[in-house]
């Protein structure tokens, strides 16, 4: 009686423990990295993507597909699909960790802080010298793309490394370096995505539920970008597809088009849904990823209408 007794509380406290195991398995599986590196002090990681088609001989275009707060590497990768891109296309994407625990961007801190968007700037400029030695990047189709926090970490990108960045691709951003911080060497193309309902970044601004943080109106904020990237003629509606409208601006030093998702959530257009009570719905009508790459392919550096 004794040893039954012993092996039921044996299982009983095995079983908890088991969980934490499975749990720190499955966490560990979903952080997964491939590459790391030195930057400013810390060590930062990443996840590469490079097709099987790639050729050494050939200068191949790279993408840095930035996630959102408190996701990471292998997530973005997930909900966005690049990589089917990269199988297609040939070209060689990269997911950049954030840091900190939640992982995250650090796109609105003071010059000199420990949260200076300059690190993370930093980061990724080393990240770009760091595989343009290992592999055949051509250094005027460098994109930079992203989700929430990702979004506001791309547009950084091309307020503070512009020189390196040909073009940028906003989803659900969070636009947070403001206007008198964004002194780009050139003016950069971008491509907006936002979904009207999305409840985490607000499409009409202010706080949210999640977040008390005043995030800019997204159609003043586009506005805005477009005056930045010296648009000076008149915005023209794109065709509208179930729900979704865009508008092209004109007379650009740098092209912006915007995309405005009726009742979309605060989730990636065409992409793998996460659940709809965490983001609110994902549409299907557009494929952001898909439309990115179309942009980003008319807009290398050096092109006229940037």
């Amino acid at each position: 009686m004794k040893k039954w007794l012993i092996r039921l509380i044996l299982i009983v406290l095995g079983l908890p423990m088991l969980a934490l195991l499975v749990i720190g398995a499955l966490y560990l599986l979903s952080n997964r990295t491939n590459g790391r590196l030195e930057s400013a002090g810390e060590t930062r990681r990443y996840l590469l993507y490079v097709p099987e088609s790639y050729d050494p001989t050939t200068p191949t275009p790279l993408v840095i597909t930035i996630h959102g707060f408190a996701q990471w590497p292998a997530h973005q990768m997930q909900i966005t699909r690049w990589n089917e891109l990269a199988d297609q296309h040939g070209l060689i994407v990269v997911y950049p960790s954030g840091t900190g625990f939640p992982r995250r961007w650090r796109i609105s801190g003071a010059p000199g802080s420990e949260n200076d968007p300059m690190l993370e700037v930093s980061f990724i400029s080393a990240l770009i010298d760091q595989l343009s030695n290992e592999y055949n990047i051509d250094p005027r189709r460098i994109y930079a793309n992203g989700l929430s926090n990702g979004g506001g970490m791309s547009f950084t990108l091309a307020c503070l490394l512009s020189e390196r960045i040909a073009a940028i691709g906003g989803v659900s951003g969070a636009y947070l370096l403001p206007w008198e911080a964004c002194s780009p060497a050139r003016a950069v193309p971008a491509v907006i995505f936002h979904g009207t309902g999305d409840k985490i970044v607000p499409y009409l601004g202010g706080p949210s539920h999640a977040f008390d943080i005043p995030f800019p109106n997204i159609p003043e904020w586009v506005d805005a970008l477009a005056q930045h990237n010296g648009c000076t003629g008149e915005a023209i509606e794109l065709p509208a597809n179930e729900g979704v409208s865009g508008v092209q601006y004109t007379d650009c030093a740098a092209d912006v088009i915007f995309y405005t998702i009726a009742g979309g959530g605060h989730s990636w257009p065409g992409g793998e849904p996460i659940p709809e009570w965490i983001v609110g719905p994902t549409t299907q009508a557009i494929d952001a990823t898909q439309v990115m790459w179309e942009f980003f392919m008319r807009h290398p550096m050096g092109q006229a209408g940037e």
